[in-house]
């Protein structure tokens, strides 16, 4: 197991201090938990002191103790325990985590780590000269079946060829990380099978073989001779090249529908009775309530200032169309929605619950009110 320890006294800030912003965050996140519990909240908090400055300080851990009400140790176990806390300055633009378990080890991790010390630093976790990149190698980073992989901040990025990290790692030092695809670099859909699905698909077509089932071998059965086993059964019946049935089949329908004729009529109830049985269900079909429907929630206008609905969760460009059409624009008029208009809403875009359940109402409440601020306030984090 590696050691970690805090960078030099050189390094250390001489205090600390969450910005504006992220302090509500920081209230808001610790009122999550249950009166006595909220010590829980001291990994998020590291987290977002390490996004806002760029790796944990012990300035950073004094502060969180004391917002937490530990012991400063009991702070130091937690960031020195988890590699995901920075405790040296890393690049600014780019810290790269490459994955070093067997899975991509196996798939070229070691081309990747040399990489790695040929264009950043020979040395983990040393900064280049210009401060913006550095990298380390580390533990399993679940993406095993993408192997081998990095992980730079927050984004996983697979299938790797150490020319492809090359050229992610030229895109960052430019300051376009953004543009860089997340994910496999490969023609793969997240972890799916390279090429795509190769089940549940009419393009697959069987493989035909030329080998002819064989009959199960028997230890006590009696060899036969070879020109035996090539004469033709008498017991095998004559077979309809078209239809791959016995030709005899024809015949015994015919009998069959014959039988069913000369059958006394004592029996048809019950043939009837049969029928019915088997009949389909007619299909229950789900219509969406009409919009003359007095619960119809009331629409305006649009006006000059649209707000973007697509801030609450559960709203995507497709459904804020939709919210367009029926006239609603803004948070306001969302917040201002009663159960039964609600309930006309749910129905009319199939979300069988799905409004009451991810709280549209609280939601718009809180960004008519005072926008993301108020969001972060209400519910410890931005919206979307």
């Amino acid at each position: 197991m590696s050691v970690r320890r805090l960078a030099e006294e050189q390094f250390q800030p001489a205090s600390f201090a969450f910005s504006e912003e992220n302090a509500a965050w920081a209230e808001a996140t610790i009122r999550k938990y249950p009166e006595g519990r909220q010590q829980s909240a001291v990994i998020p908090l590291l987290m977002r002191a390490q996004e806002q400055d760029g790796w944990v300080t012990r300035a950073t851990i004094e502060h969180v103790a004391a917002k937490l009400d530990m012991p400063y140790i009991r702070v130091m176990e937690v960031a020195t325990f988890y590699t995901q806390f920075q405790l040296k300055p890393v690049g600014t633009r780019a810290h790269i985590q490459v994955c070093g378990t067997t899975p991509c080890m196996l798939r070229g991790a070691e081309e990747l780590i040399k990489v790695c010390q040929r264009k950043i630093h020979h040395d983990p976790l040393h900064p280049n000269a210009e401060g913006t990149l550095s990298w380390e190698e580390v533990e399993c980073q679940g993406a095993c079946v993408n192997a081998p992989m990095v992980i730079i901040f927050k984004d996983a990025y697979e299938d790797l060829t150490p020319e492809r990290l090359e050229e992610i790692i030229d895109t960052f030092e430019a300051g376009k990380g953004a543009e860089v695809k997340v994910g496999p670099q490969i023609d793969r859909h997240l972890s799916a099978p390279i090429g795509g699905a190769v089940t549940l698909n009419d393009d697959i077509k069987p493989v035909r073989t030329n080998l002819e089932p064989q009959p199960e071998a028997h230890a006590d059965a009696a060899p036969v001779p070879p020109a035996e086993a090539a004469k033709p059964k008498d017991t095998a019946p004559e077979t309809d090249p078209k239809l791959k049935t016995p030709v005899t089949a024809p015949k015994a329908a015919e009998a069959n529908a014959k039988a069913t004729e000369d059958k006394p009529a004592a029996d048809a109830p019950k043939t009837e009775a049969k029928a019915e049985t088997v009949k389909a269900a007619p299909a229950v079909k789900s219509e969406k309530p009409s919009l003359e429907d007095k619960n119809r929630p009331k629409g305006i206008d649009k006006p000059d200032a649209v707000d973007d609905l697509k801030l609450i969760s559960g709203v995507g460009p497709k459904i804020e169309g939709t919210l367009h059409e029926l006239g609603i624009y803004t948070f306001a008029q969302v917040a201002s929605w009663k159960k039964a208009e609600r309930e006309w809403v749910d129905g009319y875009l199939n979300f069988k619950g799905r409004i009451e359940r991810d709280d549209w109402i609280k939601q718009a409440k809180a960004l008519a009110k005072g926008g993301e601020a108020e969001y972060i306030k209400v519910f410890g984090k931005k919206p979307r």
